[in-house]
């Protein structure tokens, strides 16, 4: 079931969903606006021939900050990664979907390609996989609405919640590069 404006405003009042910072102007029929940070993670494409999933590549990406009243040109075809402003918590028996916003998809941009799950127990900022499949680049503003967030109720609350064993980006702040060679330590 997805949660109306009604179930959210009750379940943040209640302080089962945390969004933070919260404006209740964000709030929509069935979900809540969120923004986009001024913190961008680029790839630096000379530094490897390729990507190994296997290996920590720390240098693999870079952050670039933009000021409050500029710009991050995002070109055609080119991949980013950001982050909302927005820190959010679930609790154990909810979880969420994040998806853009019709009005930047008509324009060509995508802000994920495949993380736009949240999982019960989530606490931490999203990481946005930002990707321009218009054929002209696209401004990016540090505070725009970037998405929405929308909230489903699990049938019985989950058994073990994000955030135990294995939960490599709870608690993460600004857009965070990729840790899945983690899957393949001992």
């Amino acid at each position: 079931m997805i949660l109306s404006d009604i179930d959210i405003r009750k379940e943040l009042a209640a302080g089962r969903i945390e969004i933070d910072p919260f404006d209740d102007a964000c709030v929509q029929p069935s979900s809540v606006d969120l923004h986009v940070d001024s913190q961008f993670r680029v790839f630096a494409n000379s530094r490897y021939p390729y990507i190994d999933v296997r290996r920590e590549m720390p240098d693999l990406t870079e952050v670039v900050e933009v000021a409050e009243d500029e710009a991050f040109i995002l070109h055609p075809g080119e991949f980013v990664l950001g982050s909302t402003i927005e820190r959010v918590r679930l609790p154990d028996d909810l979880v969420a979907r994040l998806e853009g916003k019709s009005s930047l998809g008509r324009l060509g941009l995508l802000i994920h390609s495949t993380a736009g799950y949240v999982d019960p127990g989530w606490d931490g900022f999203l990481t946005l996989e930002l990707s321009n499949v218009a054929n002209l680049p696209i401004t990016l503003y540090p505070g725009m609405k970037i998405g929405q967030i929308s909230f489903f109720r699990l049938t019985t609350a989950a058994e073990k919640p994000y955030g135990g064993t294995g939960s490599k980006y709870q608690g993460q702040r600004g857009p965070t590069a990729s840790r899945f060679f983690e899957d393949f330590r001992d």
